[in-house]
C-alpha cells in the first residue's frame, strides 16, 4: 500500500498526485465523504500503481553527493565543481566557475547550499513572476522560496506563490514552466484541459519541461 494524504478544501473537483517522494496526495472538495474518496481511489488504483512504478524507475536518477573536492553541484541547470578552501569572506561562494566552500564549514554544506539557492533564487523567480503575470493578467501576492517537501511549487487562494529551493538547480526554462504552472492555477485550480490551455498559451512547448522534470527531477537534490 502506498503512503496517502488527503486534504479537503473548497475546490470543485478531486485530484490525485504522485508526489516527489513517491507518496500519493488527494485534493478533494469539502463535500466529498471519506467513503466517496475511498471509492475514487479504488477506481483509480490501476493508474495510481502504474504511475508509482514509473516514479520508482525515474528515481534511479537520484544523486547522493559527498562534500569533497570535485563534487558537482547544480545551479540554474549548470554543473559547478566544488573546491574546499582554507579562507574566504563567506562560507560558500560561486566564483570563477566553482563553488568555493570553507573547509571549516564542511559539515554545514547542505544548509549553506540551501541558503545560497534561496538568496540567489528569489530575484530570478521574481523577475519571471513579474513577466508572466502581466502576460497572463493575474494578480500575485507574496512570493517565497522555501522547503516544500514533495512539491516544486504551490499557490494559495490569496495568490501567494511558494517555490522549492531545489527549483534553482534546474535551468531557466524549467523555472519559466514552474512559474507559469502556478500562475495558471490562479485562473484554474485543477489540472483540467482549460488549465493546460492557459499554460500552452504562454509556453507552447511546455510538455518538454514537464518531461524533463519527470526524468531529471530526482537528481535535483543535495
Amino acid at each position: 500500500m502506498f503512503a496517502l494524504s488527503i486534504k479537503k478544501s473548497k475546490r470543485k473537483t478531486l485530484s490525485i498526485y504522485i508526489e516527489r517522494d513517491g507518496s500519493v496526495s488527494v485534493l478533494a472538495p469539502d463535500s466529498k465523504t471519506d467513503d466517496e474518496i475511498a471509492q475514487v481511489l479504488k477506481d483509480k488504483e490501476y493508474q495510481i500503481y502504474k504511475h508509482l512504478a514509473e516514479w520508482h524507475i525515474l528515481n534511479t536518477a537520484k544523486v547522493e553527493r559527498e562534500v569533497v573536492n570535485g563534487q558537482s553541484y547544480l545551479y540554474l541547470g549548470r554543473n559547478y565543481r566544488l573546491e574546499l578552501v582554507d579562507e574566504q569572506s563567506k562560507p560558500l561562494l560561486l566564483k570563477n566557475g566553482y563553488f568555493l566552500l570553507r573547509k571549516q564549514d564542511k559539515t554545514q554544506a547542505n544548509r549553506l547550499f540551501i541558503e545560497f539557492y534561496k538568496e540567489k533564487g528569489l530575484p530570478k523567480i521574481m523577475e519571471r513572476v513579474q513577466r508572466f503575470k502581466t502576460k497572463m493578467d493575474v494578480e500575485v501576492g507574496q512570493v517565497r522560496i522555501m522547503e516544500l517537501q514533495n512539491r516544486w511549487a504551490s499557490c494559495s487562494d490569496k495568490g501567494n506563490l511558494n517555490f522549492h529551493w531545489k527549483c534553482f538547480m534546474a535551468s531557466l526554462d524549467i523555472l519559466d514552466y514552474l512559474v507559469v504552472h502556478e500562475l495558471a492555477h490562479l485562473i484554474h485550480q485543477n489540472h483540467t484541459r482549460a488549465f493546460w490551455n492557459e499554460v500552452d498559451k504562454v509556453l507552447p512547448n511546455y510538455q518538454k519541461q514537464v518531461e524533463w522534470l519527470k526524468v531529471n527531477g530526482a537528481a535535483l537534490d543535495l
